[in-house]
Parts: structure tokens; sequence; C-alpha cells
């Protein structure tokens, strides 16, 4: 039985408190509800409901943007709501581990020693996790986690299991539905790490023609993709720094970023969240548009 929207309500602003962090208090949240998170819900069921078979959604955008926020109530709502099956992973999950980006390090570029880049994640074990979720024989799935404060792979037993099959599968990251740039493009460095340690245009060229070939295969798979857009690339820095902020808070003993550390790891993600953020209308079915205090200002499909 689909539960009531005061039952929504109620378990919605108990979700979006656990991801406040302390003295950010996330603005006008049922309005946010009312005008972004519900229709954004009907409209992902309005998917699933033409032919009732297995949707592949992606959301893009930025570090900070909010991806596992809205995962999180998409979740919530499209169970409840619409009683709907989801299976929700990221792309981060899917780095490669430490001793094989050291092995890319010596044997490609060493940049490549710094998770981020298409080229870090373990594209086969994805793709075979996307085929086993959507087998007719449906058996429990294992979903890799990585721990961002080891920089490694989790061990097996701390794996998401997905017990039942899915209706909706919501795959997020700040590079999913990345497009391949132009060589002439790759030749200005836009940072210092570009600047200093690719002189060659090495790591670029590689990372660039991957997206071309085995991640633009990856991408061909989802049905829709929802791309958040930051106003500016500065606001990266902010949110990225929030995030690690939130990081420390609720995850006690564990290794988090100094600010000028995410300056410099966000360096690696500039090229690439850039040309997304300019050519978001080339990549995504819709684009929510976010204002300089991260709020969902409007929905445009393309």
């Amino acid at each position: 039985m689909v539960k009531t929207i005061p039952m929504i309500k109620s378990d919605y602003l108990k979700f979006i408190k656990r991801q406040e962090v302390r003295g950010k208090p996330i603005i006008d949240k049922i309005g946010k509800l009312n005008t972004f998170y519900l229709p954004l819900s009907k409209w992902i069921y309005s998917l699933y409901i033409k032919d009732r078979k297995i949707k592949i959604i992606g959301l893009s955008g930025g570090q900070g943007a909010g991806k596992s926020t809205i995962t999180g109530v998409l979740k919530l709502i499209l169970k409840k709501k619409y009683g709907l099956n989801l299976c929700v992973f990221s792309i981060d999950d899917f780095y490669k581990t430490k001793a094989e980006r050291i092995k890319m390090s010596k044997n490609i570029h060493s940049l490549f020693l710094t998770r981020g880049v298409p080229g870090t994640h373990d594209l086969s074990l994805l793709n075979n996790t996307i085929r086993k979720l959507k087998q007719k024989k449906f058996k429990t799935v294992s979903i890799p986690k990585f721990d961002k404060s080891i920089d490694d792979r989790s061990q097996k037993y701390r794996w998401q299991k997905i017990k039942h099959k899915p209706h909706i599968i919501i795959f997020e990251g700040w590079c999913i539905g990345a497009i391949h740039q132009r060589n002439v493009e790759l030749r200005k460095p836009l940072n210092q790490i570009e600047k200093e340690y690719d002189t060659d245009l090495k790591w670029r060229r590689t990372v660039n023609n991957l997206i071309k070939n085995q991640y633009k295969k990856l991408f061909d798979k989802i049905d829709k993709l929802v791309y958040l857009k930051v106003p500016h690339f500065n606001y990266i820095l902010e949110w990225r720094w929030l995030q690690e902020q939130k990081m420390k808070l609720t995850s006690k003993n564990k290794k988090t970023m100094s600010k000028s550390q995410v300056k410099k790891f966000i360096m690696f993600y500039e090229r690439i969240t850039k040309s997304m953020n300019k050519n978001y209308s080339k990549i995504s079915d819709l684009t929510i548009f976010l204002d300089k205090k991260h709020r969902s200002k409007k929905m445009r499909f393309h």
C-alpha cells in the first residue's frame, strides 16, 4: 500500500536533518520537497511505468553539488509513494584499489595515483555489476564501497548487498555523462597540476580518450541523465570543503583533508567539470540549476 504524503514529509524531514552540517542548515526544506523532489520522483516513475522495465537514471554534477542527498530522498519517495525498489550507487565506489592506481601511476602517468578522473575506475567490475542487476533471473548482487578516508576499496563484508531486483537504478557521480574534448582544447593547461605535472599532455590525452571510448559505452547504458548545474566552478571548492567538514563531524578518527588539500584535489576534476557545466544541454535530459546558496532554482528538460 502506498504511504500518505504526511508520512513521506515526516521521513523526508528526518533524513534531511541528518544531512545538515553544524551551522549550515538546509533552507526551505518543504519547498524543496514540493517543487523539486516530488516532481522529480513523479518523472522517474513515469519513465518506469511506460514499459515496466528497469531504468538506469544517471545523476551528475560537480563535487559537493548534492548528489548523495538527492539520491537518498528519491529512494525514500519512490519506495513509499510509488512502491518501487531502488538500487543506488556511485561511480566513486568503483575506484580502482590503491595498489592498482600505484601501478597505473608507474606504467602510464604519475597523476593516475589520485582517484577521480576517468581511468581510475574499475570499468570491468562496474559493467559486470550493471549486467547482474538487470538480469532476468535475479540473484543477490554485491556492490563495492570505497573508503575515502583510507583512499582504498573497503573489504568485501562492507559492500552493499542488493537482495531484491530493482525497478530503478540510480547511478550517480561527478563525471557521469561526460563527453570528450577536441584535441585543441587540451593544449592550454587549466591549473597548476596540468601546468607542472602534465607538460606533455599525456595524462589529459589518456583521460580524454577513455571518455571518448570506454566511458561513452558505459554512459550509453543510461536511460535518462539528470545534471546538477553549479553557477560557477568556484562554488565547487566551497561545497566540497563543506562535504569534508561533514565527513569530519560524522566519521570519527577518519582522515580528512584540509582546505588547501581540497583546493589541490579538485584541480584533478576541474577540466571535465567545467566542460560538463558548459555543455550541460548536450549531455543531460533534465538539468537542475543550482544557485549560489546551493538551492535548486529551476528544472529544464532538453
